[in-house]
């Protein structure tokens, strides 16, 4: 038996809960699919000690405040609480514990199939996001069963790790966040490129000057709109991000041994790096990223790494969406305070789209009662 929906969306983080609140305003009628159990589960399930690198006033969704100070940088935990109460005081449609297997096209509608539970809508939007796939090199297999190793989506803090020295892989700002944490207790190795660092300390005095400046320039200058902002965006696409909270000045203070030396593979059960020096380390965090999981989504995405669309939609796929990916249209895109603007965006989109689809089902209606 299957339920028709005007417009699905999948992922109820920030990208999907925006978009269902301009849904709203609009008067389109929609449901949120959620595989957590509660509502910012996405949030919280990140390690302990994660703080936003963006202050609360930048990081608020339309229609309801954060209820911090402007200047506040909020946890992992704050931002997961703020979300899963913004679904609720916002009486937003959000259905959790929903994990969708495979999204087909079936005519001119969309099939959302979440076990025996099908779902039959005219629009989808996917707002999973990127932190989807763990990425892990083969050969971490041939690691020594001695050596713990985990993601970072699997780090928590440090009473996670074994006794001894410790190498994080991958320098981008997860990387050093963490290798910076498991310092006070551990010999910590950093292998990986740093892709350059802010040049301020963001929770610093000038922070307060730069901070605005900046986030002008990453919604209005660093956009697909600009040789710039198309620069960045295949930068972001492709590599790490720099250094914000933590620099490298801080690793070297305490003790973190930095190379930009990739770790290259496995040598006697111990990693070693493309130089050929064997690290002889008790663990092993992978910061090494996530990749974008579209396999479910069975429609035209385009041949790249990255789907086709244009400000979200997907011309060759009517009806379907995407919210929350890096630089969808600028670099605002992936951050918590300026999805919103892509988000409305698709809502408006599917509100246009909807005024059509009345006069697209006459014709599909008379079409079958003529033959």
């Amino acid at each position: 038996m299957s339920e028709h929906v005007e417009t699905v969306v999948v992922g109820a983080g920030q990208a999907g809960l925006t978009t269902a609140y301009h849904l709203g305003k609009r008067g389109c009628e929609c449901v949120v699919l959620e595989a957590g159990d509660r509502v910012g589960d996405v949030w919280r399930n990140r390690f302990d000690s994660l703080r936003l690198f963006t202050p609360a006033q930048y990081d608020e969704l339309p229609g309801r405040p954060l209820g911090m100070p402007r200047w506040t940088y909020p946890t992992g935990h704050q931002m997961g609480d703020y979300l899963e109460a913004y679904a609720a005081d916002l009486g937003l449609p959000v259905r959790t514990g929903v994990s969708v297997d495979s999204l087909d096209r079936d005519g001119d509608r969309w099939v959302v199939t979440s076990g025996h539970q099908v779902l039959v809508a005219d629009n989808v939007v996917v707002a999973a996001g990127t932190w989807q796939r763990p990425v892990v090199p083969e050969f971490a297999d041939e690691l020594d069963p001695s050596i713990r190793q985990m993601h970072s989506s699997e780090y928590r803090n440090p009473s996670q790790l074994r006794p001894g020295p410790v190498l994080v892989v991958g320098a981008s700002h997860s990387g050093a966040d963490i290798a910076l944490e498991l310092s006070a207790a551990h010999d910590v190795h950093l292998a990986g490129r740093v892709h350059g660092q802010i040049p301020f300390d963001i929770e610093g005095r000038g922070a307060r000057i730069a901070l605005p400046v900046i986030w002008f320039a990453w919604n209005h200058v660093l956009t697909e709109r600009t040789p710039m902002g198309r620069k960045v965006r295949d930068h972001i696409r492709q590599g790490g991000g720099p250094l914000i909270r933590v620099k490298r000045s801080h690793l070297a203070a305490a003790g973190v041994r930095h190379t930009e030396q990739r770790v290259a593979g496995v040598r006697q059960g111990r990693p070693f790096l493309a130089d050929g020096t064997v690290l002889d380390v008790a663990n092993v965090v992978w910061c090494t990223g996530f990749g974008l999981d579209t396999d479910w989504i069975h429609a035209p995405l385009g041949d790249a790494a990255f789907p086709a669309q244009s400000r979200g939609v997907v011309a060759g796929a009517p009806g379907l969406y995407f919210v929350g990916l890096p630089f969808l249209r600028g670099f605002y895109s992936m951050l918590v305070g300026g999805v919103a603007r892509d988000a409305g965006y698709v809502a408006g989109h599917i509100a246009r789209r909807r005024g059509r689809l009345p006069a697209q089902r006459a014709v599909t209606a008379a079409a079958d009662t003529s033959g």
